[in-house]
């Protein structure tokens, strides 16, 4: 089953695309780290996946075909966004109750369990939490659903590196005991680089790479190569090149895993985050997309 199918997906606001082409098959049972810049689309991808926003182009299906935004598919998503949405003068119980009350699926009782083992007492207020305890409280409120598609949009941006790690820590868990499978958007490479094991890369609006974190990391070496040799004449993708003295560095992605490589080339393995920022690098200087003929 796949939790997230797009097919020639697209928003854009006024004449920009925020997302523009967008073709995804996304499995179930996987930790996706959706990566990109500030304005690549992250955010515009993740609020049509759980219906907070309308394509302009193309279509999206979650949860093994149920339409975005429907009631088959909101019944088995939830969604924590970067503002944790808690409401700061309610206390915990009432936080509680206006989930249980807005959702037609609600476990009080592992809310209550998970937020006493936490250490989360009902009646503070949610404003008085610190911002790891109010994440572990969304947090906690969208597991309290018993979802099978988790949503996550920067959700520990804000936090310092151990509510990071007690924070991702509960999603493994979910994962494991729950079954649920979880899209991530996150800025923290090097974080990601220890739990994601799918990644989608945006850039300007577009899907630039998608696949699992395995196959990606093996279509790709970091070669040390003469200043003169061409890697596109051997058929292969040079992502990133830099010069160093008479010999270059360049990533290349392979035309097929396990492509033979010239005598006397060095290569070594690459991960996440190099590879990652090789091709964030490779698209910064691109064009915003527009609705061609449009008037600003």
């Amino acid at each position: 089953m796949n939790v997230l199918e797009a097919v020639g997906l697209g928003r854009r606001y006024g004449t920009t695309w925020a997302l523009r082409e967008c073709t995804l098959s996304v499995p179930a049972g996987h930790l996706v780290a959706v990566v990109g810049p500030n304005g690549a689309g992250k955010s515009t991808l993740l609020n049509l996946v759980v219906g907070l926003s309308r394509p302009s182009a193309g279509h999206l299906t979650v949860l093994g075909g149920h339409p975005a935004g429907s009631l088959a598919a909101l019944d088995g998503i939830a969604f924590v966004a970067q503002d944790m949405s808690v409401y700061r003068h309610l206390t915990v119980t009432d936080m509680l109750h206006l989930t249980r009350n807005l959702n037609r699926r609600f476990d009080t009782a592992y809310a209550r369990t998970r937020l006493d083992e936490l250490g989360i007492h009902l009646t503070q207020k949610a404003g008085r939490l610190s911002g790891g305890q109010q994440a572990q409280l969304s947090l906690t409120l969208a597991l309290a659903r018993h979802p099978r598609l988790l949503v996550l949009d920067e959700p520990t941006a804000s936090l310092d590196p151990l509510a990071r790690h007690d924070f991702m820590g509960a999603v493994m868990t979910a994962m494991v005991d729950d079954g649920v499978s979880v899209v991530l958007s996150s800025h923290m490479l090097a974080e990601l680089e220890r739990v994601a094991d799918y990644l989608v890369l945006l850039a300007r609006g577009r899907v630039r790479l998608a696949g699992t974190v395995e196959d990606l990391l093996a279509a790709h070496r970091l070669v040390t190569v003469p200043a003169d040799a061409s890697s596109r004449a051997l058929g292969w993708e040079v992502v990133e090149r830099s010069a160093a003295g008479s010999m270059t560095h360049q990533l290349i992605r392979l035309p097929s895993v396990g492509s033979p490589l010239p005598p006397g080339w060095q290569a070594r393995p690459v991960g996440i985050e190099e590879l990652t920022l090789a091709y964030l690098r490779e698209n910064a200087a691109a064009p915003i997309p527009t609705l061609a003929g449009a008037i600003r």
